[in-house]
């Protein structure tokens, strides 16, 4: 073999990600509200986009069935060429029972989480329209804040207190850390978190859960010594030792009742009460209702602009061109456009694809709650429809699906599987619901323990071990049979 510098010629495949391929692959994970900025953006970048008149309701419904809808008994959707093969597929997080998530107030947090509404029905988390609230808590703390003192120090030290408040009320960050960050002594700080903590709503600045149920037992000229040791000991009151806080206290049943009463009136957290300033409504991008003989499954036009192409515009530009670059820009930005087009279009109907198969899965959902929910993988649909799993990540990410069971994020239809007596497996959804609806039901003098649950949910066909009966518990926010005791033995108090 001789060695040497040589010329050889060689012949390769490979796929590149064109500027076009790149932006349909974008425009696919994107919300419809996100399609409609880039939409703007897109028009103020190409003089020859434009957006078109709304099309009347009356239009929609006497257009062709395959231009404005899928229909899962009868309407096929056009085979896609899925551009998405190139890129790796995200893995796909699904945390569907998703919880509210108590603040961490020391060793009273026990008794936030008893004193707080567990999540949701049995039909899983139905997600509303939430919209901004017009006024912030630190909004409306700063708008008394004004007129509670001339001394302009003070003042300064409560509006930054109030900008470290958490969404609840309550202030994580030490006094002595504040008052090394703003070189003051610690009196001056003490002086502007209690005029923070006078402030409305009640209970705002405090430090812990304690300090904040303690500032409304005063407001309510309650805070007595008696209630002054309830308070002291709320871990007590979480876990549901009546007697010895009796003792403590050193009370009567009758007192005793009437103090946990004026416990419970109380707000653990205040600041809720405001928006966070954040919030957005949430606006579904696909709407599906029932049919007579399956579901329509449709794109939300009122978050769809309706782009167009101004053609006559574009003759008129061309007809004053006189240079050959010119030409070429306006060439190119007819093409540009063009291409927006088609990818918008083969968006809308990837998602109509991805989303009548997905309802198509989990028809069962649909028609009879969440117990009916179906494990489903992102394989599953990806080899339905013949189309890699990226893409099908792409499209369910960022959207939402309402239905006459409320709004639902697409991601929430793919869960993952436990036995079942059937062999097709259950979706732990529809355990986590099973679970729900047997300790809402339990008689509070004979509480389910978790082998308790396990016998009773084989016996609806689930098959599961203890300890995923209690993973599972544990994933909804109940609490384990002593802690359940304990709790509905302290609701009985009144």
């Amino acid at each position: 073999m001789a060695l040497g510098p040589r010329l050889d010629i060689r012949q390769t495949q490979s796929l590149v990600m064109t500027p076009q391929l790149q932006q349909a692959i974008k425009l696919l994970a994107l919300s419809n509200l996100e399609v409609e900025t880039f939409i703007g953006e897109a028009i103020d970048a190409n003089p020859l986009l434009e957006i078109g008149e709304a099309v009347p309701a009356e239009a929609i419904e006497q257009a062709p069935e395959d231009l404005r809808r899928t229909h899962l008994e009868s309407s096929p959707v056009d085979q896609l060429v899925s551009e998405g093969r190139v890129a790796e597929d995200r893995p796909l997080d699904i945390d569907a029972s998703a919880l509210d998530r108590d603040r961490d107030t020391g060793d009273a947090s026990a008794f936030e989480r008893s004193s707080s509404r567990e999540f949701g029905g049995g039909e899983g988390p139905d997600i509303d329209e939430h919209g901004r609230s017009e006024e912030t808590l630190a909004e409306h703390l700063h708008a008394q804040i004004g007129v509670t003192t001339s001394d302009p120090q003070l003042l300064f030290v409560a509006r930054w207190l109030i900008d470290q408040l958490d969404e609840a009320g309550y202030l994580g960050t030490p006094l002595g850390e504040v008052a090394d960050a703003l070189g003051l002594s610690t009196v001056v700080v003490e002086r502007a978190l209690s005029l923070v903590q006078s402030l409305d709503p009640t209970g705002v600045g405090a430090r812990n859960l304690a300090e904040c149920i303690a500032l409304q037992a005063r407001e309510a000229d309650r805070y007595d010594p008696c209630m002054a040791r309830l308070i002291d000991n709320l871990e007590l009151v979480a876990r549901g030792e009546v007697a010895r806080l009796k003792r403590l206290c050193q009370v009567d049943d009758e007192d005793f009742a009437e103090m946990l009463v004026e416990l419970r009136s109380y707000d653990p957290r205040p600041g809720l009460r405001f928006g966070g300033g954040m919030a957005e409504a949430v606006v579904p991008d696909i709407l599906v209702r029932a049919a007579k003989d399956g579901w329509d499954i449709a794109l939300n036009q009122a978050t769809l602009p309706r782009l167009i192409v101004n053609r006559s515009y574009y003759v008129e530009m061309r007809g004053a061109c006189v240079s050959k670059d010119a030409k070429a820009w306006l060439g190119e930005k007819l093409a540009d456009a063009n291409w927006l087009l088609k990818a918008l279009d083969q968006r809308q109907k990837t998602i109509l694809k991805v989303a009548a198969e997905l309802v198509k899965q989990q028809d069962g959902f649909f028609r009879h709650g969440v117990a009916h929910l179906r494990p489903l993988t992102l394989k599953t649909v990806a080899e339905a429809i013949s189309m890699h799993e990226s893409t099908v990540s792409r499209v369910t990410s960022n959207k939402y699906l309402h239905c006459d069971r409320g709004t639902f994020e697409l991601k929430y239809f793919f869960t993952s599987g436990v036995g079942s007596s059937d062999g097709e497996g259950a979706s732990a959804e529809a355990v986590k619901a099973a679970i729900r609806q047997l300790i809402d039901a339990e008689d509070p003098k004979a509480i389910l323990s978790d082998d308790a649950l396990v016998d009773l949910l084989r016996a609806r066909g689930f098959d599961l071990a203890r300890r995923t009966v209690a993973k599972y518990r544990e994933a909804i926010g109940l609490g384990s049979s002593v802690q359940r005791r304990r709790q509905k033995a302290l609701a009985a108090v009144r």
